[in-house]
């Protein structure tokens, strides 16, 4: 049996593996669907501590592994397809079959961001394709983009983008914005910002030169198409935390979001914790993801020291 099992490998696991390694704790951490978690597509991370010239998010997230390994963490390929939370030990089945179990578990299994599901947003996250403005803003300064949405999201990373380009364009399937009006009242005074409205993105240009130079959008009420000029393209419909396996036996929020009991990581169920954006729904960035991490690791050691469970 497992001390201490860590669903996921974004920067809330692999920081909680660090601190549980260090602590002689011998973690296993499973990889999940998406391992390293979003940052693994974001090209270049300039607003986390201690790299002055940046670092791209692919080598951050291998920088952490192999430091969580150097204390001896363990990994394991691989996803959670069922856990039994409710009797002890904790109970988790890998898509493989295989079973494990455990005294504790962190859950960082994050959340993904929604995309359109278009082939060319595919061939092109990274190279201009985005669902992070604060992640990414900084790459588009002077230039022209397009924002994909047209929720408090959507309007939130058209208004942080105007610190940058030279002009964002909203790109709505409705003819009003579904933000809320003092959002929306906002973005409608920045002249930086204008609406493409009734309109849905079904291409985005260009994937044979490897860059975005645009995208191709089609009127609903028409069905007539036109291309749209810009250098970057942010897709802002949500996100949705990987909460699935969690349902009907940890606390989850309106949105879906695991519930934790503030301060702290602790779940309603002993032993169970989670950290990262599969609880964040504010914030979503790195840091704040692997500080939560650090929480939940001090928390499980002390429940595993026998702390009382309150």
């Amino acid at each position: 049996m497992e001390k201490v099992v860590v669903l996921g490998t974004g920067p809330a696991g692999l920081t909680a593996a660090i601190y549980l390694a260090r602590a002689k704790l011998e973690p296993l951490i499973v990889d999940g669907s998406e391992p390293g978690g979003q940052l693994m597509i974001t090209s270049e991370v300039e607003n986390f501590p201690g790299f002055p010239e940046g670092i791209g998010g692919p080598e951050l997230m291998e920088r952490c592994r192999r430091q969580a390994e150097r204390f001896g963490a363990r990994f394991r390929f691989g996803r959670a397809t069922a856990v039994e939370l409710r009797s002890k030990p904790l109970r988790i089945t890998l898509e493989e079959g295989e079973g494990l179990e455990a005294e504790a578990l962190i859950i960082s299994t994050g959340a993904s961001a929604r995309w359109l599901g278009l082939p060319s947003e595919k061939a092109l996250r990274g190279a201009g394709v985005s669902a992070c403005a604060t992640c990414d803003g900084f790459f588009f300064q002077d230039k022209d983009v397009l924002v994909v949405g047209g929720g408090d999201t959507a309007i939130e990373e058209g208004l942080f983008l105007t610190r940058f380009a030279r002009r964002v364009t909203i790109v709505h399937r409705r003819d009003e914005l579904r933000a809320s009006k003092y959002m929306q009242e906002r973005a409608r005074r920045n002249e930086k910002i204008s609406f493409r409205w009734n309109s849905v993105v079904e291409e985005i240009r260009d994937v044979a030169a490897g860059r975005v130079t645009g995208v191709v959008v089609r009127d609903v009420q028409t069905n007539e198409r036109n291309e749209l000029a810009g250098d970057g393209v942010f897709i802002a419909i949500g996100h949705k935390p990987n909460t699935e396996l969690f349902a009907g036996q940890l606390d989850l929020d309106e949105n879906g979001y695991l519930v934790a009991r503030p301060p702290g990581s602790r779940t309603r169920i002993p032993g169970v914790f989670a950290c990262g954006d599969v609880a964040d729904h504010r914030y979503r960035q790195a840091i704040t993801a692997a500080g939560s991490g650090c929480m939940a690791a001090v928390d499980a050691e002390r429940y595993l020291g026998g702390e009382p469970w309150e």
